[in-house]
């Protein structure tokens, strides 16, 4: 898609299109993003937890507030309007601190408070509904679409970037109820075969397609802010963090188990076909918290099983992942000016010449 010039803009006023004061604030609000860009590093990958600790001091404070009127209400009526007074109460909040205040921790604080909320709203409506023991699968996934629809309708008001973790979360969620629904054996406490392709496991096909579908909405966020200032590239490093540790986990210990040779060297090939992908992106995150959960992984099975030589894999990462962030950016310059034309590489961040 071609961008919008200042000629361009000049048409629409005289067409009728926009008014000259909407094309004079259009302009000074691009001036304003490319002069944020430019005063950027070429390093930085843009995060902001929260902006002092103002934002630590009120979200302390949020805790401990919506505790005592969560207990407050708790004397006085029943399960299911204690959860939907707490729901409202952060909703209340939201609109002073996320909307007028833009306070990023306190958001998250309310976000997730209010996700907590629904999650007991909807146990209540489905337990006078459904029989939870006899139909957990359904009674789940009612909760969890319960939850998802409430964040849905918190992203569209409140645009707070977060709430795409939990969303993500919580379809993650869905996945494993389904797929446990339909391998009801799977084991979670070994690792190493529930989320083997090889032995035709639910739940490694489901985790890798969640994966795959949460990287798939990130880079859609990501290429709608190429120059990572607003709120669409932080929505979209939410849904990295969670696509990441999702398509390693399933593809990792499937190699992993296939032991040295053959299964080592395919893993070697997985890690560095996710690092080209993570440079061409330009998504450290997502590099980091797939090589984070990597070794987690390997350093986790590898005990179940005895093996002694998870330390030097851990060394052997530690490096890898050292070094490719001292020369990011450029190996990332040089990858992409080796890459041929592809659809959509004009909107990926730009790198340096």
């Amino acid at each position: 898609m071609a961008e919008i010039t200042r000629e361009d803009l000049r048409a629409a006023v005289a067409a009728g299109h926009v008014t000259e004061a909407q094309a004079s604030r259009l302009i000074v609000l691009a001036d304003t993003r490319a002069g944020q860009r430019g005063a950027m590093g070429a390093e930085d990958e843009p995060f902001e937890l929260f902006k002092g600790f103002a934002e630590i001091f009120v979200s302390v404070g949020l805790v401990i507030l919506i505790s005592g009127i969560v207990g407050v209400s708790a004397l006085l009526g029943d399960p299911g309007a204690i959860m939907l007074f707490w729901a409202a109460v952060c909703w209340a909040f939201a609109f002073y601190f996320t909307r007028r205040r833009r306070m990023v921790l306190p958001s998250i604080v309310l976000v997730t408070s209010y996700a907590m909320a629904l999650a007991g709203v909807g146990v209540w409506m489905v337990g006078k509904a459904l029989d939870l023991e006899s139909t957990f699968t359904g009674a789940a996934l009612s909760v969890l679409a319960i939850i998802g629809v409430g964040l849905i309708v918190w992203y569209r008001v409140f645009r707070l970037p977060f709430t795409m973790f939990l969303l993500g979360l919580t379809g993650l969620a869905a996945v494993m109820v389904l797929t446990r629904s339909v391998n009801p054996g799977t084991d979670l406490g070994h690792l190493a075969d529930a989320f083997d392709l090889r032995n035709g496991s639910g739940l490694a096909m489901g985790t890798l397609i969640f994966g795959a579908l949460a990287f798939v909405a990130g880079l859609w966020f990501d290429m709608r802010d190429p120059h990572r200032l607003g709120r669409n590239s932080a929505s979209a490093f939410w849904l990295h963090l969670l696509a990441a540790p999702a398509l390693v986990n399933t593809v990792a210990l499937t190699f992993y188990n296939m032991g040295p040779g053959a299964g080592y060297w395919l893993l070697a090939l997985a890690l560095a076909g996710i690092t080209v992908l993570a440079l061409i992106i330009d998504r450290r995150s997502f590099l980091t918290a797939g090589i984070g959960y990597l070794a987690f992984l390997v350093s986790l099975v590898a005990r179940q099983g005895g093996d002694l030589s998870w330390p030097w894999v851990l060394v052997v990462l530690g490096l890898f992942l050292t070094a490719l962030g001292a020369f990011w950016t450029g190996l990332r310059a040089r990858l992409m000016r080796g890459l041929p034309e592809f659809p959509g590489k004009h909107r990926l961040p730009p790198y340096a010449e």
